[in-house]
């Protein structure tokens, strides 16, 4: 590839990756502050239980970041 070809793909990249900047207005971060506008939806607790419970029935499976063996226990 010449040089010009590697700043045109450079160039193309940052353009794309820019558009998905934006600045926050004071008035919208109540919105964003929303417990249905966080990662894991309003119910965060009630997955990571059921990642718990679905996690210590399979006995087989992976730890899935919690310890102790297959009966759920620490």
């Amino acid at each position: 590839m010449s040089a010009g070809r590697v700043w045109l793909v450079v160039g193309m990249a940052v353009v794309c990756l820019n558009t998905g900047c934006a600045q926050v207005k004071p008035w919208e971060k109540g919105q964003l502050a929303r417990d249905d506008m966080q990662a894991g939806g309003p119910y965060v607790m009630a997955g990571v239980m059921h990642e718990h419970v679905f996690s210590s029935k399979e006995a087989s499976r992976g730890g899935n970041g919690v310890g102790g063996g297959g009966c759920g226990c620490n």
